[in-house]
C-alpha cells in the first residue's frame, strides 16, 4: 500500500545517523515487532525498559509509513466526544476512554522529557471552535461533561475568542494538557533508545508469513526467520491487507506545511485549533515559525489522481488558513496525501485476535492515533511483561461489537 502522495515535511527536521540493517540470520526473541512506526516504536520503548528481549522489522526505512504523514498533534480529546462517547457505550466506558487518554498525554510527556534526541515536543493547549451556530449547543454540553469529570477545560465566547485571535467564532473550548510534536523525529528517538537498551532493528526487512505454534510464533522474511514467543503487529493502515477488520474503514486525508513567517505573534499561545465541523479543519505551528494544517477527508482517490489531489487541496487548507490568520507571506511549502484509517464507533483497535495465537495489534486509528498507540503500546507491554490482561483492553477489543449499547 502507497500510504503517502506528495512531500512531507517532517524528514528535511532530521538527519538519522543509524543505519539498521537487514536481517539476514535466524534470531530468537521475548517479543517481535512488525512495524515501525509510531505504535511500533512506543512498544520497542516500553518493553525493552522492562528488560524483554525485543526484535523489530519494518519493511521500509524506520519511520517512513503513515509517521511521516502525521501532522504532530496530541491532544487528550477526540473527534468523538466525551458526550458522544458516553451517549454510544455509557458513562462508565466514555469517561474512561478520555482518561485514558489523558493519561497517556501525560505517560508522552515523560518519555518524550527522557529521550536523547530531541523529538519537538512542546506542551500546547487547543482551541476547539463551534464551525456553525448549532455546534454552540453541542460545546456547552460537552464543556459540562469534560467539567463534571474533572477535565481541563473552559468554554470560551466569541468576546473572549476576539481579544486574543485575529478571527472570531461564536464559541470554543480551550483545553490544557496537549502538545505537538515532531512525529519523525520522535520515532526515531523511541528506536534509538530501545536500541542502545539492547533492541535489534531491522529495515528493509518485511513479513513474508508467519507460523503460530504452540510455544510462539516463527516469522519469516526474505533473507531470515524470527521465533517470538509474542508478536506486535503494529503495521498501521496496512494492518487491513494482513487482517480485514469490520469496525475499520481507510479514506484519504490532506496536510500542508507553509513556508517560514515572518510573524505569528497573533497566534495565541501558538495553541492548536479545530473545528467542529467534518471534516474539519485543524493547523498548528512548528519551531521553525511553519504552519502545519490539514484536514479535507474523503474517499480514496484513484492513483492517478492522488497527486492532483494533494497540490489541489493544498491550496484549499491555504487558503483555510488564511481566513482565520490573513498573513501576507503565507504559501505553500509542502503538501500531502496519505491513507487516514478509523473507525466505526471511533475507539482504536487494540489487543489479541482469536486467529492469531501469541499475537497482538496496535491500531490506533482515528484522529488521535499517536495517543492511542501510547495507550496500545502500555497496555500490551503490561500484559507480555506480567501475563495479565489489563481490564481496559476490553474497551478496544478487535472483536468487539460493532453496534455498542450504553450500559
Amino acid at each position: 500500500m502507497e500510504l503517502i502522495n506528495g512531500t512531507t515535511y517532517w524528514p528535511t527536521t532530521f538527519q538519522p545517523t543509524r543505519n539498521y540493517p537487514v536481517l539476514e540470520e535466524n534470531l530468537t526473541c521475548d517479543c517481535l515487532i512488525v512495524g515501525g512506526g509510531m505504535a511500533g516504536a512506543l512498544s520497542a520503548k516500553l518493553l525493552t525498559d522492562r528488560g524483554i528481549q525485543t526484535i523489530l522489522i519494518d519493511k521500509r526505512e524506520i519511520g517512513h509509513g503513515s509517521s511521516m504523514a502525521n501532522t504532530g498533534l496530541l491532544q487528550y480529546t477526540n473527534d468523538k466526544t466525551l458526550t458522544s462517547c458516553i451517549q454510544t457505550f455509557g458513562e462508565q466506558t466514555g469517561v474512561r476512554f478520555y482518561e485514558l487518554c489523558r493519561d497517556a498525554m501525560q505517560q508522552l510527556a515523560e518519555i518524550a522529557q527522557k529521550l536523547e534526541i530531541d523529538p519537538w515536543f512542546v506542551p500546547r493547549t487547543s482551541l476547539y471552535c463551534a464551525t456553525d451556530e448549532d455546534d454552540i449547543v453541542m460545546l456547552e454540553e460537552e464543556y459540562r461533561n469534560l467539567k463534571h469529570y474533572g477535565f481541563d477545560v473552559e468554554l470560551w465566547n466569541e468576546d473572549k475568542i476576539r481579544s486574543v485571535f485575529p478571527f472570531s467564532k461564536r464559541a470554543a473550548l480551550y483545553t490544557s494538557g496537549d502538545a505537538e510534536v515532531n512525529p519523525y523525529r520522535l520515532v526515531h528517538s523511541l528506536i534509538d533508545s530501545a536500541s542502545n537498551q539492547g533492541a535489534k532493528v531491522f529495515a528493509h526487512t518485511a513479513m513474508t508469513h508467519c507460523d503460530y505454534n504452540e510455544d510462539g510464533v516463527v516469522c519469516y522474511t526474505p533473507q531470515g526467520t524470527i521465533r517470538a514467543k509474542h508478536v506486535i503487529f503494529s503495521t498501521g493502515y496496512e494492518t487491513q491487507e494482513i487482517k480485514n477488520d469490520r469496525g475499520a474503514y481507510l479514506k484519504s486525508t490532506y496536510a500542508i506545511a507553509t513556508k517560514p513567517l515572518k510573524d505569528l505573534g497573533s497566534w495565541h499561545e501558538q495553541c492548536m485549533i479545530w473545528e467542529t465541523a467534518r471534516p474539519y479543519l485543524y493547523m498548528r505551528t512548528t519551531p521553525d515559525g511553519r504552519i502545519i494544517a490539514g484536514g479535507l477527508d474523503e474517499e480514496r482517490p484513484r492513483e492517478d489522481q492522488r497527486a492532483i489531489k494533494a497540490a489541489h487541496k493544498g491550496d484549499i487548507l491555504l487558503q483555510q488558513i488564511a481566513v482565520y490568520f490573513p498573513l501576507s507571506d503565507l504559501e505553500v511549502d509542502y503538501a500531502w496525501e496519505a491513507v487516514f484509517g478509523s473507525t466505526h464507533d471511533g475507539l482504536p483497535l487494540i489487543g489479541a485476535h482469536p486467529d492469531y495465537p501469541h499475537s497482538y495489534f496496535v491500531e490506533g486509528y482515528g484522529g488521535n492515533g499517536t495517543v492511542y498507540s501510547m495507550i496500545g503500546a502500555k497496555l500490551i507491554t503490561e500484559l507480555i511483561a506480567t501475563g495479565t490482561k489489563n481490564p481496559d483492553l476490553d474497551l478496544f477489543s478487535l472483536t468487539r461489537t460493532s453496534k455498542p449499547s450504553p450500559v
